[in-house]
């Protein structure tokens, strides 16, 4: 049986009070991090290898149904507002396309040959990555976009929970975060989809960062979309060019639309 659809360690889940359930839960989300941890020998390989593709003009596809599909759309889709990147750059799909991310599409996920014609529309080629995401392992949506892939020579790499999956088979790069048996039994939105996401946050952060999109500890090429945002670069640049007059630092913000450019500026005339 695979480990994502083991029986939980926990019986009784409906007789527990609401302190219980609360307490027991994250008793069992405390242990992903650690199941996390054991994986970045392969995270570090996957962002090496999608930074060496991003330089020769390569993107990074992210594939999966369900949950696995939603974080995917949800880590590509932060890229662009928070370090500036080009909104093609990371692109996350989803068995059923974009209705499914609301709404599950039946059978969408058991489609061998969908995830390969669902990437024909972004021309994908050998400077691309594809991820599959897929916390079983047995996905056809994904298993087969990343075998055809993989076939013409394209990175390949998955992010799944099960150990000697038929996906992590198929892909150059496994990264496999075995979190245990979820807190309700097979409710793969737990324990999974953590350690899913916080894998995505490392493959995405440290590949932006190599990219140079962040200085220091700074997002300075983060897209002015909200007056939090605003309020946050002008600061940034106040810090940058040392300096405690906000409006000036907020107008020089404003013209150039970001930290870096603001900095450049200022730096060039001094």
């Amino acid at each position: 049986m695979k480990v994502t659809e083991q029986s939980s360690k926990y019986s009784d889940l409906d007789r527990m009070s609401t302190k219980e359930l609360l307490e027991n839960i994250n008793k069992e989300d405390k242990t992903v991090p650690y199941a996390v941890e054991k994986c970045i020998p392969q995270i570090e390989a996957l962002v090496d290898g999608i930074v060496s593709r991003i330089q020769k003009g390569g993107r990074v596809f992210y594939l999966g149904a369900g949950t696995s599909g939603r974080l995917g759309i949800l880590d590509a889709s932060e890229i662009p507002p928070t370090f500036g990147a080009p909104y093609d750059l990371m692109i996350g799909l989803i068995a059923g396309g974009d209705k499914a991310i609301r709404r599950a599409v039946e059978a969408a996920e058991d489609s061998l040959e969908g995830g390969w014609l669902d990437m024909q529309q972004y021309g994908v080629d050998q400077d691309d990555v594809v991820v599959g995401i897929a916390a079983s392992g047995t996905t056809p949506y994904v298993i087969g976009a990343v075998k055809e892939a993989r076939k013409r020579g394209i990175l390949t790499a998955c992010v799944t929970c099960n150990p000697d999956s038929p996906l992590a088979a198929e892909v150059e790069i496994p990264i496999v975060a075995v979190v245990g048996p979820e807190f309700v039994t097979g409710s793969t939105r737990m324990k999974s989809g953590t350690a899913q996401k916080l894998v995505l946050n490392m493959i995405s952060t440290a590949s932006m960062i190599k990219m140079g999109h962040v200085k220091g500890n700074k997002m300075v090429d983060m897209q002015l979309t909200n007056a939090k945002l605003v309020d946050r670069g002008t600061k940034m640049i106040m810090e940058e060019i040392g300096s405690d007059d906000y409006e000036y630092a907020k107008s020089l913000l404003l013209k150039y639309g970001s930290v870096r450019k603001a900095v450049d500026y200022f730096n060039s005339i001094k």
